[in-house]
């Protein structure tokens, strides 16, 4: 009888505290993420941190799943400040045709 493995963590975690940072690793698509268990790992960030800000660092991310937008979202609906670093052009067109860009806080930078 084979073991199975526990899951590997999606999200690589850079920064925890009032404001926590998460990345996925420099993926280029994230379609192929299982939302669910994210969606724990994020929510149990927030509640070991108290997370006031919450920052997914997007680096080489060209395409998001619309499940990661709607972790951003319940997020954003709870009082948290959601914000994205490097977001791509692509990432870019999906938050403003779908208005989330008046959501979230988006920046350029170098992490």
């Amino acid at each position: 009888m084979a073991t199975e493995l526990p899951p590997q963590p999606v999200l690589e975690v850079y920064k925890t505290g009032p404001l926590t940072v998460v990345g996925f690793g420099g993926q280029k698509i994230l379609h192929d993420i299982n939302i669910a268990p994210v969606h724990d790992e994020v929510l149990k960030l927030v509640d070991e941190n108290q997370c006031a800000e919450f920052a997914f660092d997007l680096t080489g991310v060209r395409f998001i799943p619309s499940g990661m937008l709607g972790i951003m979202a319940s997020l954003r609906k709870k009082g948290i400040e959601v914000h994205i670093y490097n977001p791509s052009d692509d990432v870019r067109d999906v938050l403003k045709t779908t208005n989330l860009e008046q959501l979230f806080h988006l920046h350029d930078l170098d992490v």
